[in-house]
């Protein structure tokens, strides 16, 4: 939606299709929310429109407490985009620049630290620091309004350098204190002896998602050990580890049944180290394809006379994606009885086991080590995920994967469109065997996995 006129219409319906694809703001009372914020709608001449969170902060407005912008999904478009601008946005959302600065993202990327300044600034308001700000601000929050931990731990655990700079970011993000931001919900009861209950989370979507395909997929493919998949269709609980920049993780993300009351998926976090958090929420967002646009995807589909049916019958399929790359890369390969014995031969164990889970799964340089002397496709794949040869991490140049997962010996054409459509997250790839038609673009992977869905299609050979 590029024209403001439009915009503003959305607004004025409150038309929760576009909560994440823009943001507006109020001159008269400094505040900006979604496009659906339930607040009485603004006169025209005085709403500014704004492409992210970060650039609505920059000029000087503040969060609505009413409608909480900060939660909304990301926009789709970062998922859909190629270029240096969406590459960026997902290392952003990972938390590269928490971890290693403006130039590690640069590096990332293959531009100056200058470049990367330059375009997100022209195109999106706001640069890398400034988005990653906004994105720290939106952790503490979770953060102090879920958790007893004391403000200071909550400061460094969001990614901030300094108490002062955490609380001078809450002060003008919410318009309130720390203290008085964390008054604001319900307190956590639990006694700081007890057993940590993790970080209650819900996980937004745009408009319908349709849950039970995705469960149905994680659930066939869950490999003992490092996923379970428990309780019956409608009410199901995935359940899987995390291997993180800082630590080990624990997530449980619930089943939503056949009529949601809310557009989220309920979620709980055990971390061993709370800064990462926001990877952790991004990479199961990736996992659920939250940021997916339905609307656009069902759309166009919908019209194709082959998948009309399939869109009826699955509104809001989403595809689902990888909470770790390089592993959904190796299963993909090797399927999931092989991927079952290099867990138990090569996985590292979790430091306690959280029921049945017990390990993480095996690091490409565990796997590339322990396959030295095999010319074999796994030993391939391994190695080129170790040395870099292959990237397939939310920043990664799809175009450059795609050449090196093609050179890679063993990898049939089955494979390569798994990885490129779950770990690169690619939304058009096409089927390969599947006389495709030009007009399944751009959503060609979500035509894929309506194919898969209907039992029309196998990943596997």
């Amino acid at each position: 939606m590029t024209d403001q006129d439009t915009r503003y219409a959305a607004v004025r319906s409150r038309d929760s299709r576009f909560d994440g694809e823009f943001f507006f703001a109020v001159e008269t009372t400094g505040i900006y929310c979604r496009p659906s914020c339930p607040a009485v709608t603004p006169k025209r001449h005085n709403v500014r429109f704004y492409p992210t969170a970060a650039a609505a902060h920059g000029a000087g407005f503040r969060a609505c407490r009413r409608c909480r912008p900060d939660a909304v999904p990301g926009s789709a478009e970062w998922n859909v985009r190629a270029d240096v601008v969406g590459r960026a946005m997902r290392l952003i959302g990972d938390g590269v620049v928490d971890r290693e600065g403006v130039a590690g993202l640069a590096v990332r990327l293959g531009y100056s630290a200058r470049q990367v300044q330059r375009q997100l600034t022209a195109e999106l308001g706001a640069g890398p620091v400034a988005l990653a700000r906004a994105q720290r601000a939106h952790t503490a929050r979770v953060l102090l309004q879920t958790t007893e931990l004391p403000v200071t731990e909550i400061a460094f655990a969001s990614g901030f350098a300094s108490v002062r700079q955490f609380n001078d970011t809450i002060r003008t993000v919410y318009a309130a204190t720390p203290s008085a931001l964390r008054a604001t919900a319900p307190r956590v009861t639990a006694a700081p002896t007890s057993t940590p209950p993790g970080i209650p989370l819900r996980l937004s979507h745009r408009g319908t998602y349709h849950s039970a395909a995705v469960f149905d997929l994680l659930a066939r493919e869950a490999v003992p050990g490092v996923e379970e998949v428990s309780g019956s269709p409608g009410g199901r609980t995935y359940r899987r580890t995390l291997r993180l920049p800082y630590g080990a993780g624990v997530a449980a993300v619930e089943e939503r049944g056949a009529r949601p009351r809310g557009r989220w998926l309920d979620a709980r976090l055990h971390l061993t180290d709370l800064r990462d958090l926001t990877t952790a929420v991004q990479r199961l967002r990736r996992l659920f394809d939250l940021d997916s646009d339905p609307y656009a995807v069902d759309e166009h589909l919908g019209t194709d006379p082959r998948l009309s049916h399939l869109v009826a019958l699955r509104p809001g399929l989403r595809v689902p994606g990888a909470a770790d790359p390089a592993e959904l890369a190796v299963r993909a390969l090797v399927g999931r009885a092989a991927a079952e014995r290099l867990v138990t031969r090569y996985g590292k164990l979790l430091d306690a086991p959280s029921g049945t889970l017990t390990h993480l799964f095996p690091e490409p340089a565990a796997l590339a080590q322990a396959a030295r002397a095999d010319d074999s496709p796994l030993g391939a794949l391994s190695a080129a995920l170790a040395d870099g040869t292959l990237r397939l991490d939310p920043g990664a140049d799809r175009d450059e994967a795609r050449r090196a997962l093609h050179a890679l010996p063993g990898l049939d054409a089955r494979t390569v469109a798994v990885i490129r459509a779950r770990a690169l997250g690619d939304p058009d790839v096409a089927p390969p065997g599947v006389d495709v038609p030009d007009t399944w673009r751009p959503w060609r992977s979500y035509a894929l996995h309506h194919l898969i869905a209907a039992g029309e299609w196998e990943p596997t050979s």
